[in-house]
């Protein structure tokens, strides 16, 4: 029912909503902001990539996910962002200093005002009412008010909304001074009033974070979170102003933004003269709606601007990867995906059908899902449903084959009791491989930023699905179908009554693959050695992602469709630049080496098909991975991969996380070896690419290494190296069935998908051959020396279930 219920919501869902995409499938909005040389920086590159690092954050903090950041010659930044409709706005909340005070109040200016011109008193704005769970302490302003958090530590005052008294009247121009020391200056406050502020006593820098929050009592707010000292400033600053007459304006504390106050709250009597508000929190409450607080948290967690920045230009840009890619991905992954079906069909039978309805419902409730959480789906996404979907038809292999198992070979008498049994020896592999591959996914969202985030994004979403699909979706269709009475007659239809061609072979043969494992282990050196040979000997052609490159944009007489100056550029000898549409009918190309003869190639050929072209600009631009995402994503994997050691380690024995580590490392070395051969280029595509090669090796190894593990329970005093040719023997024909079924998706891809996508074909093709060799022939190898060094004696059996197989009442109920 609970599955059903799932299903239901999936499906509603899908069809009343979609994902967003990212720039690479749909687009979205261009700004191109400038900094400004001051009297203390200069523009120049340096600054411009500090700036960029900034704006970074903001990005991140507005919640768009997967933007592009590049600096465009010394002083421009790029900035793209998905699903952005209108540039302005996005452009009004990037491009602001975002300088951040806070300043005491010393009174009422009246410099500018003469007694025979009064000042104009404004209206005095009501009380808001208090809400009944928080007793007053500090009036705000007009515009908004100061709130304590519930910290530990606050001294129980809190701070609510409310109206700063405008004066009765106004102040004569001898009552309060003009600004005379360094630092003072006047500012209007929010009803307009001028007000004279001390310098400043607190910056942006001592506020830890920001967060844009909503309640239903009191609307949006925005909580800041003070650093140790920033904490003690405040709580000295609040004590200071208690310590004033009631009703003084030098009872207020002014909250400054882009020299604009954007909150002034008057601290009222219930907070102590010399104590303050303590706590280390507080809350800017107003008059906000979400975008407006959402915008201001952004502003205050990305910190300011170290140089000022001004907007040159604000246009929408199409997608990186044309239609005719899209579509051509498209068409590839049906034809992939039907292909993986006929051959589960047709390797399983009728099982095999019910696994691919659980997969059409994996697909269903993976959709949703993204469309649920405001995701946005990219080619770097697309790479995490692949790896997805490669283990929701591993896990339903895997039950598949230890169902035969069950039934061929005696253990069970009827097709229920064969499926319960192969989902119940199947769960500890799937458990296994799908802890290990979220914990990396995990690990890479919450470490990492851009495309490695969102990979980290959609692999979750999709392991979990596949998950769902393959434990209870699968179990449910495959229990309903053994339980037909003329399936029970007519066993062969079921897909179970027979081994597969490659099981029988082995058995037959029963080859000793892991009676020598040095020469296994000398073929993975010689690999690795000639992939290694290839980095030093031909270098490595990272992509303009990593490198930065060339812009060229020109504006062609004629309208010209995007699809044809793809075909341009690339016979220009660029088949892998970055062409997009930019703004009316502007196109821009870029690439990572381009020199000027051969950019004057590439603006001749779209002055051929354009009807002529004027060209607007041609510079360089930095690297959209700049250093501090590829430091992140570099520590992400690191932290990923040892945690994952950590869980095999625990799991299995310390050998086999070994094992299972160091064929992974020589599967990504031999992938970007043999890309070094053969010059293609280690771009955006490929680093998706390799995060999925690297969450294969690890779910292939992992069912190896469980299959291993069982073996070993039920042999002991057997030699480590027989056992694990025994459990290699048993588990090569899932590795087999679980690769073809993947790779029938990716050949589609490599051989429809175009230039653009055929490296990124090509590179998770290579992974997987490699991977599904590394995991028996790599790890099991090194498993079994390193075994023979540090011997331990075998894994204590599990407890047996003494109840019958043919018990109604045995395994799962659904």
């Amino acid at each position: 029912m609970a599955a059903l219920l799932i299903l239901v919501a999936s499906g509603f869902i899908t069809l009343t909503s979609s994902p967003n995409l990212g720039l690479d499938l749909e687009g979205g909005a261009q700004i191109v902001l400038e900094t400004q040389s001051t009297d203390t920086v200069e523009a120049n590159a340096e600054s411009t990539d500090r700036a960029l690092e900034v704006l970074r954050r903001r990005v991140d903090a507005l919640g768009v996910s997967e933007p592009s950041l590049s600096r465009s010659g010394d002083r421009r930044i790029i900035v793209e962002l998905p699903g952005v409709s209108d540039p302005r706005e996005a452009a009004d909340a990037l491009g602001r200093t975002a300088q951040l005070t806070v300043h005491p109040v010393l009174g009422y200016d009246t410099s500018g005002l003469t007694p025979e011109t009064p000042a104009e008193t404004p209206p005095a704005t009501p009380p808001a009412t208090t809400p009944p769970a928080t007793p007053p302490a500090t009036e705000g302003s007009v515009g908004g008010a100061i709130e304590p958090g519930s910290a530990d530590g606050d001294t129980g005052t809190d701070v609510v909304a409310g109206s700063t008294p405008a004066p009765t009247e106004t102040p004569a121009p001898s009552e309060t001074p003009a600004p005379e020391g360094d630092g003072q200056l006047v500012l209007p406050d929010e009803s307009g009033q001028p007000l004279l502020l001390a310098p400043t006593a607190m910056t942006g820098d001592e506020i830890d974070g920001a967060d844009a929050v909503f309640d239903p009592t009191r609307g949006w707010f925005v909580t800041l979170d003070f650093s140790g000292s920033g904490g003690d400033t405040w709580a000295n600053l609040t004590s200071e102003a208690a310590c004033q007459p009631e009703g003084d304006p030098t009872r207020r504390i002014a909250i400054v933004l882009d020299d604009t106050v954007i909150s002034s709250p008057n601290v009222t009597t219930s907070v102590q003269c010399g104590v303050g508000i303590r706590g280390g929190t507080t809350e800017i409450t107003g008059d906000f709606d979400e975008e407006e607080a959402k915008d201001l948290a952004a502003l205050v967690e990305g910190g300011a601007l170290p140089i000022d920045v001004t907007t040159i230009e604000q246009r929408v840009v199409g997608p990186t990867l044309g239609d005719a890619a899209i579509e051509a991905s498209a068409w590839a992954a049906i034809i992939g995906m039907a292909a993986t079906a006929i051959f589960i069909g047709v390797a399983y039978r009728l099982v095999g059908v019910m696994a691919i309805l659980a997969l059409l419902g994996y697909a269903a409730i993976s959709y949703a899902a993204l469309s649920a959480l405001g995701a946005t789906l990219t080619l770097p996404g697309l790479a995490g449903f692949v790896l997805a979907i490669g283990m929701a038809v591993d896990a339903n292999v895997l039950i598949f084959e230890r169902a035969r198992e069950e039934y061929v070979d005696g253990k069970t008498k009827s097709l229920r009791a064969a499926v319960q049994s192969g989902f119940k020896n199947a769960l500890s592999a799937i458990a296994d491989s799908n802890v290990t591959t979220l914990l990396a996914a995990g690990l890479l969202f919450f470490l990492a930023s851009g495309p490695v985030r969102g990979f980290g994004v959609t692999l979750t979403i999709g392991v979990l699905a596949s998950l769902l699909s393959a434990l209870v979706l699968s179990r449910v269709l495959c229990e309903w179908l053994a339980d037909r009475r003329w399936l029970n007659r007519h066993h062969d239809a079921s897909g179970l009554a027979h081994h597969g061609r490659i099981r029988l072979w082995l058995r037959e043969r029963n080859p000793q693959l892991m009676t020598k494992p040095l020469r296994w282990l000398l073929i993975s050196a010689v690999a690795v050695v000639l992939a290694v040979g290839g980095i030093v000997a031909r270098g490595l052609e990272f992509g303009i992602e990593f490198t930065g490159g060339r812009l060229v944009e020109v504006s062609p007489t004629e309208t010209v469709d995007i699809d044809d100056a793809r075909a341009a550029v690339a016979d220009a000898g660029f088949p892998t630049a970055i062409v997009q549409e930019s703004g009316d009918d502007d196109i821009t190309v870029r690439a990572s080496d381009m020199s000027d003869d051969e950019a004057a190639a590439v603006i001749a050929a779209l002055d051929e098909i354009g009807g002529g072209a004027e060209l607007v600009r041609d510079e360089t631009i930095g690297p959209s991975l700049g250093d501090e995402l590829q430091r992140n994503a570099l520590i992400a994997l690191g932290v990923a991969l040892a945690a994952q050691l950590a869980y095999l380690a625990i799991r299995f024995r310390w050998t086999f996380g070994t094992g299972a580590v160091i064929a992974l490392f020589q599967n990504v070395i031999v992938t970007v070896g043999i890309f070094a051969w053969i010059g293609k280029p280690l771009d955006g595509m490929f680093l998706a690419a390799l995060l999925t090669i690297i969450g294969y090796s690890v779910n292939d190894a992992v069912v190896v290494f469980d299959r291993i593990r069982e073996t070993w329970t039920r042999k002991d005093g057997e030699k480590f190296s027989d056992v694990s040719n025994t459990a290699i023997l048993n588990t090569l024909p899932r590795s087999v069935n679980t690769g073809a079924s993947t790779l029938f998706i990716l050949v589609a891809l490599l051989v429809l998908g175009g230039d653009s996508l055929s490296d990124f074909a090509l590179a998770l093709v290579l992974g997987i051959l490699i991977g599904t060799y590394s995991s028996n022939f790599t790890a099991v190898p090194l498993t079994i020396l390193l075994e023979s060094s540090k011997p331990a004696p075998p894994p204590a059996p599990k407890k047996v279930d003494k109840r019958s197989r043919e018990d109604p009442n045995y395994g799962a109920v659904v």
